[in-house]
């Protein structure tokens, strides 16, 4: 009976552990991981944009093209992201993030006038650092990352990205 209620006690656990993302500082980084050559950030369309529902207050309109999202065989999620103020202002990124180690980067923004500016200098932020907008961990969490890993196949991050909550219930 005792070793039953600490399997069910340690099954909880590693349940509680992947589905709030601390799963990844758990998992040690490969001392001998290596980002793969990054892709050019890909062509977007305003159109086909899915929406990313933001947590209270934020006022920004976040949303990704299923057309643009990727996994790399180094395990990275990468999609371009368009962020809109209430004035219609709009930042346009090229992003990964590495559910692995819970960290974003930003490879290049897109300006209406002059098209894609890389920044091969960019680095790998966690998730969890302040940053004006919390998106890229929202997008963790509900579509791109299931606990230290890509959330599958890139269709099943675009029904993901759908239907974020499909039990109804949020983080």
């Amino acid at each position: 009976m005792r070793r039953r209620a600490r399997r069910a006690a340690l099954a909880l656990a590693l349940s509680v552990l992947a589905a709030t993302g601390a799963w990844a500082q758990l998992v040690p980084d490969a001392p001998d991981w290596r980002e793969s050559e990054v892709p050019p950030p890909p062509a977007f369309d305003v159109k086909r944009l899915l929406t990313v529902e933001m947590p209270r207050p934020s006022s920004l309109s976040v949303g990704v093209d299923p057309a643009t999202l990727s996994i790399s065989r180094d395990g990275i999620v990468r999609y371009v992201v368009v962020a809109a103020s209430p004035s219609g202002a709009m930042n346009v990124m090229y992003e990964g993030i590495r559910c692995s180690t819970a960290q974003h980067r930003v490879y290049a923004r897109h300006h209406p006038d002059s098209g894609w500016t890389t920044d091969s200098q960019s680095a790998w932020r966690s998730l969890r650092d302040p940053m004006p907008s919390r998106y890229p961990l929202v997008l963790a969490r509900t579509a791109l990352c299931s606990g230290a890993a890509p959330n599958g196949p890139v269709a099943e991050i675009v029904r993901s990205l759908k239907n974020p909550y499909p039990s109804g219930q949020r983080d």
